[in-house]
């Protein structure tokens, strides 16, 4: 532990999981196949122009290969699909999950994913052991507007009822 630290960095994981998230895939095509990780750190950023933002690891093996095409797709997962997330959590593996090109640029919207967007790279900066990557948005498309989407809170996934 850094010495400049006036707290445990346990301490500090365990404040930050008290705010809950939203989970995506960030997918790409590598060789006409399915490259993706799961993401909680994911927001828009700007309305105009139209930005969000990520943070993979730097450790990450699937962001490079991602980065590496012109596009890539953020997929947003319903309150249902924790298993697609722990799927695309496993560093170096690649679930078989349907899913088919977007019409902007031709990566992957998940079968199940409740919203996409069709993004390209901005910007990266090094932010710790994470990069942060900008990303301008090129296409949208919402799905399932009524479905819940997949919540992150306290290390367990849930979900927001958006029925009342």
């Amino acid at each position: 532990m850094s010495s400049s630290l006036q707290f445990d960095l346990n301490d500090f994981r365990h404040a930050v999981s008290q705010y809950a998230t939203g989970v995506v895939v960030v997918a790409g095509v590598e060789n006409g196949s399915l490259t993706g990780f799961a993401a909680q750190s994911f927001v828009s950023l700007s309305l105009d122009p139209p930005l969000v933002l990520f943070c993979p690891q730097k450790s990450s093996t699937s962001w490079p290969r991602i980065r590496a095409g012109s596009n890539y797709g953020i997929n947003i997962l319903g309150a249902e699909h924790s298993e697609i997330s722990e799927a695309f959590a496993v560093i170096g593996a690649v679930p078989d999950v349907s899913w088919k090109p977007s019409d902007h640029s031709g990566v992957p919207i998940l079968d199940e994913s409740i919203a996409f967007l069709d993004c390209s790279l901005n910007a990266e900066h090094s932010a710790g052991d994470h990069t942060i990557v900008v990303s301008t948005v090129n296409s949208v498309l919402v799905r399932r507007p009524n479905d819940s989407p997949l919540i992150y809170l306290r290390g367990e996934y849930g979900s927001f009822d958006t029925s009342e």
